[in-house]
């Protein structure tokens, strides 16, 4: 069994898991980003970015703690071919991408998962917090792993299903929906069974080092940087108008691929306000990005967390990526078009094979393209669609 060991809790305690069940544990530690590492000996509190060598010390303790051999393998080079120059060509056509989403389906679940299978693993481990079920193609029938077998060899048919970690703050099957059958029949994830308190519970039990480590966030290549300035290293600035929903000039914006929709902060105009207005007003309230006009390089904001512009009832995706390899028979289902985002019930038209449109039963706040629309049946992730439009009033 070869577990991706991040240098975090999560995937830590998956090696752990999966020891303690019997498996022979291998650890690989993928370094995606190369640039911006900070030296493994610098000081942990400095404000870096990429902390990739940082976090192998910390696998390489845990590996050591837990007895297990672990490789360090460079998927760099991958990872700006495959996640990073699209990254870069959504920005640039004034899309927000989710490079995670990305990341899974072409580096985590890809050539991790062959660089494994070189290494002659059965299966791949991580610590997202999911769920893989196998289910009998012909009844739906859940199987465990002797049942899976037992099935495979009389010929019988098997489907793998993700499904919602059972903690639902962690929960991270929204990132993992582009996974397909054969790379979910060769994973597991440990985790997806537990509460996060009970895995920092056996982390803290067994004296694993980084037992009690913050949980990363964000992406590594951009880390705890402004996003712009980091933006500013590759992509031209290009200025343009802002406008408010009655057309009004408010300032000038530094280029549209450092905004996006319902972005709050950063817009410089906090303080801009209709002459006369009334303390309390609506005319003090918050501003947030509601629409990009590309061909005008037009940044159009409004005041007011729920102004129209930024509700949504319909939305078209593609790229779509669907789990069972062909695209959901039912019509009533939930969705959700960013993460941490509550399930939203939902009708699902148009679907095909590498597309679809939802309608939904209640308006959905700031739905950006570029950003992902995952469907859910219950705990069932059956896929998803990268969002190309969104309903509003048009400017």
């Amino acid at each position: 069994m070869v577990v991706g060991l991040s240098g975090g809790v999560d995937s830590a305690v998956t090696a752990y898991l999966l020891k303690q069940q019997g498996h022979e544990v291998i650890g690989i530690f993928m370094k995606n980003w190369e640039d911006d590492d900070r030296p493994a000996g610098s000081d942990a509190d400095d404000p870096g970015y990429c902390t990739s060598n940082i976090d192998f010390v910390d696998a390489a303790a845990v590996a050591d703690v837990l007895g297990i051999d672990i490789e360090h393998v460079n998927f760099a080079a991958e990872y700006k071919d495959r996640v990073f120059a699209e990254f870069l060509r959504e920005y640039l056509a004034g899309r927000t991408p989710n490079p995670d989403i990305l990341c899974n389906a072409e580096i985590k679940f890809k050539a991790f998962l062959d660089h494994a299978m070189r290494l002659g693993a059965e299966k791949i481990a991580t610590g997202h917090y999911a769920r893989v079920r196998c289910v009998a193609t012909d009844t739906g029938e859940p199987l465990d792993q002797e049942g899976a077998r037992a099935a495979a060899h009389d010929g019988a048919r098997l489907r793998y299903e993700l499904l919602k970690g059972l903690d639902p703050s962690k929960d991270q099957s929204y990132f993992l929906h582009r996974l397909n059958q054969a790379q979910l029949s060769k994973t597991l994830f440990p985790v997806g069974e537990l509460l996060k308190s009970q895995v920092r519970q056996i982390a803290a039990d067994i004296g694993l080092p980084n037992a009690k480590k913050k949980d990363s966030t964000g992406i590594c290549f951009i880390g705890e940087r402004p996003f712009r300035d980091f933006l500013n290293r590759y992509i031209a600035k290009e200025p343009g108008p802002m406008r408010d929903a009655r057309g009004r000039f408010l300032g000038e914006h530094q280029g549209l691929s450092f905004y996006t929709l319902g972005q709050r902060q950063g817009l410089g105009i906090g303080g801009i306000k209709a002459k006369g207005a009334q303390k309390g007003g609506g005319d003090h309230a918050p501003w947030f990005v509601a629409r990009k006009d590309m061909q005008t390089n037009t940044l159009w904001v409004v005041q007011g967390h729920d102004h129209p512009w930024l509700q949504s009832s319909t939305l078209t995706a593609q790229d779509a990526s669907w789990i069972a390899g062909t695209p959901p028979s039912g019509t009533r289902l939930a969705a959700k078009t960013r993460y941490r985002q509550s399930d939203a019930p939902c009708q699902v038209r148009d679907t095909k094979a590498h597309g679809f449109s939802l309608q939904f039963d209640q308006a959905q706040w700031a739905v950006t393209p570029g950003q992902s629309a995952v469907l859910y049946d219950g705990d069932i992730c059956l896929g998803g669609g990268v969002i190309a439009v969104a309903d509003a009033p048009t400017a």
